[in-house]
């Protein structure tokens, strides 16, 4: 069955803003909202594809829960002013959550998914990793099918929440739920495991290693710098909640691990050079919000920018191009959950 596309233009005026820390010198960050309908719109990713710019994110009637059956839908502009809706993805019954975009080897847009349905106290019942693809026009995506997992993880609720590709290998961190609870705090350190996998083609992954983290890890993104070395960023959830970041050299079986001092949350990051890294994540100090911190390659923080947001915000999606660093995220600082675009100018990060 082809996705259903809804053929029209969104546009919304550039938003202007102020930053309570003048010191960064914001004016020419540029923000603009490039989704907004009565629709819950929420965790994005970016990329730039052929030419042009897609934004992919989850809608739904609220955050999650019981019944709330999310749909992924896809957004695609030339510019990054005027946005056209290409796709929509959904599953009857299924929650569709977080879609990652990537492009595969043979050329096409990959989008990788969760499939979750939860019970009436809001708790997952079934988690597993869902894909789509697109052709190679970067149209027309296939409805999304259940992704296969080495069964050396003994696969139970299972969520691969972003993949990397690198000398045409998929790369991916999953974590898995052994122990399901409301109260984390209740939960035992080891109750969520975090597993890197490996695909060839998008669709069946198997185990390279276990990561040896503990207190819930779970919202993982992986990058490579120029030598091929892995960068994992790791969100946890119990403890004092203070992200990791991991790294290992090919085969990625043996891993250092270095703890921040700051929260994660929707973590997304980008090699800024050789010796810096520019991390997307949610602030959780006074209030809520979707910043960028600019870390040295051990995760110590430089210096931060806060984008225009609050409430419940971030999951950023992020790439570089034309000398700006484009960012994808949302917030309902505004009211309803609503996708925001900003374009921060690369001198502004240094």
């Amino acid at each position: 069955m082809k996705p259903k596309s809804l053929f029209f233009l969104f546009f919304y005026p550039w938003l202007s803003f102020a930053q309570t820390n003048s010191s960064n010198n914001l004016d020419s960050i540029q923000v603009t909202k490039i989704y907004d309908t009565k629709e819950y719109s929420a965790f994005t990713d970016l990329l730039r594809f052929n030419n042009a710019f897609y934004c992919s994110f989850r809608v739904g009637a609220k955050h999650a829960g019981y019944e709330d059956y999310g749909k992924v839908r896809i957004i695609k502009s030339l510019d990054g002013n005027n946005w056209e809706s290409i796709a929509e993805l959904n599953i009857k019954n299924l929650d569709l959550r977080d879609p990652k975009l990537s492009v595969t080897p043979d050329g096409r847009i990959m989008v990788i998914m969760a499939g979750a349905r939860f019970n009436s106290d809001n708790l997952v019942n079934d988690l597993y990793p869902m894909v789509s693809f697109s052709n190679q026009r970067g149209e027309d995506f296939e409805d999304p099918t259940k992704v296969v997992l080495d069964p050396n993880i003994n696969p139970s609720k299972d969520w691969l929440w972003r993949v990397t590709w690198n000398n045409n290998v998929g790369y991916g961190i999953n974590y898995q739920l052994k122990e399901n609870s409301r109260d984390w705090s209740k939960l035992d350190k080891d109750a969520w495991l975090l597993y890197l996998l490996k695909s060839n083609d998008g669709k069946s992954f198997e185990s390279v290693s276990q990561l040896d983290i503990d207190h819930l890890p779970n919202e993982s993104t992986i990058r490579f710098d120029k030598n091929g070395t892995m960068y994992v960023l790791v969100r946890r959830e119990s403890a004092g909640k203070l992200g990791v970041l991991a790294k290992s050299s090919y085969p990625y079986t043996n891993w250092s691990y270095t703890n921040l001092d700051f929260r994660l949350g929707g973590p997304n990051f980008l090699f800024l050079n050789d010796n810096n890294l520019v991390i997307g994540t949610r602030n959780y100090i006074k209030k809520a919000s979707t910043s960028l911190l600019v870390t040295n390659l051990d995760g110590k923080v430089l210096k931060k920018i806060e984008l225009p947001s609050g409430g419940d915000t971030s999951y950023p999606g992020m790439l570089v191009h034309d000398e700006k660093l484009w960012v994808s995220y949302y917030s309902n600082h505004e009211g309803n959950s609503s996708i925001y675009l900003a374009q921060v100018p690369l001198n502004k990060l240094k």
